[in-house]
């Protein structure tokens, strides 16, 4: 809130509309939290459109994003420069700075308001998992990666970067069943418990 700066404790945030929080995430600069409910808050920096609330403006407290009132979110993941939702329905939402394609919309534009990566129309997403890049996990057990490809962290063999979601094919013949995004790197668990 207003004038706050830095808690050396933990500090209770103010109800989310008067719904309990199922699960949080915290990006570089923002925190996204998802509510029992299905709604998705954002507070923190604006930059880039990254809270979903299609403006920069910074926000002091958990704003309910409202583009998502109509359907119900079952995941949220905040990266440094952009923000991934799960809906119930298995679509991805993306919003934020778009460079290098970590949205997954074919290009390096900006989304203020969240927007669905229709590459993934066709797959049941079950997580998702943001950082400078994306990942997705699909009911099948497969993967999909997009964003900045440096180091080889979308997992496809070289360091290019993707704009649209791209299927992992390493994980061929097998089942993952976790993903998660690191800074220069990627990480996934499949189902006979291997990383």
């Amino acid at each position: 809130g207003e004038g706050v700066t830095q808690l050396k404790t933990p500090t209770r945030l103010p109800p989310l509309g008067g719904e309990r929080a199922v699960s949080v995430t915290s990006g570089l600069v923002h925190s996204l939290a998802l509510a029992a409910d299905g709604a998705v808050w954002s507070w923190g920096s604006g930059l880039s459109g990254r809270l979903g609330h299609g403006a920069w403006q910074h926000q002091l407290l958990p704003k309910k994003v409202e583009a998502f009132a109509a359907r119900r979110v079952v995941a949220v993941s905040a990266g440094p420069f952009h923000s991934l939702a799960l809906a119930a329905d298995g679509a991805v939402w993306s919003w934020g700075d778009g460079g290098e394609g970590r949205l997954g919309h074919g290009d390096n534009q900006r989304q203020l308001l969240p927007k669905q990566v229709e590459a993934l129309a066709g797959q049941r997403v079950i997580a998702v998992s943001a950082e400078d890049h994306s990942l997705a996990l699909t009911a099948a057990g497969a993967v999909w990666s997009w964003g900045c490809g440096g180091w080889g962290k979308l997992g496809h063999g070289d360091e290019q970067n993707q704009l649209l979601p791209k299927k992992v094919e390493a994980f061929a013949g097998r089942c993952v069943v976790a993903v998660s995004a690191g800074g220069d790197h990627s990480i996934a668990t499949n189902s006979d418990g291997a990383v």
